[in-house]
């Protein structure tokens, strides 16, 4: 049987290979079809249905739950549930950082800008999309933004 410690450490594999691929490969056809279009973040959610759903079923832990913050430490002080609540975070940072690397392409914002997001959310997640969303600002020149609707209205006239 696979300990919560050896799937740990699978799962970072994985999140570190998409991860690799959004820095050093952002428009190569692997990446296209194992990260930016969702197929490594789905496994993950995947990964961690089937965890956290073990946990609750299997190994459901005194005190624990979603209510307070009391009940979700009693949750995590079990090895299944922190292994899970950890997949979480690979996962949704993993589809944020996905989000950001089609975003900046279709905006035309460098690679070598949007490096610094990724790194920053695969580290610190939020902190990362917050910086994203600031460098997204400096090129939105870049992107063609439809008229306001009194200038279309005027212009089917």
């Amino acid at each position: 049987m696979l300990s919560p410690d050896s799937l740990f450490q699978a799962a970072n594999l994985l999140a570190m290979l998409g991860w690799a691929l959004l820095v050093l490969a952002p428009r190569w056809r692997g990446t296209r079809a194992v990260v930016l279009r969702g197929a490594l973040p789905l496994l993950l959610a995947a990964v961690y249905t089937v965890l956290i759903g073990y946990q609750m079923l299997a190994h459901p832990a005194p005190g624990a739950g979603f209510g307070s913050l009391a009940q979700v430490a009693a949750l995590f002080r079990e090895p299944w549930a922190l292994l899970a609540g950890w997949v979480h975070y690979l996962c949704f940072d993993m589809w944020v950082g996905a989000w950001e690397t089609r975003d900046a392409q279709l905006r035309g914002v460098p690679h070598w800008a949007l490096v610094p997001c990724l790194l920053a959310t695969f580290m610190l997640g939020p902190l990362g999309f917050g910086l994203y969303c600031g460098v997204r600002r400096l090129f939105l020149p870049n992107v063609a933004r439809p008229a306001p609707v009194a200038a279309q209205e005027q212009a089917n006239r």
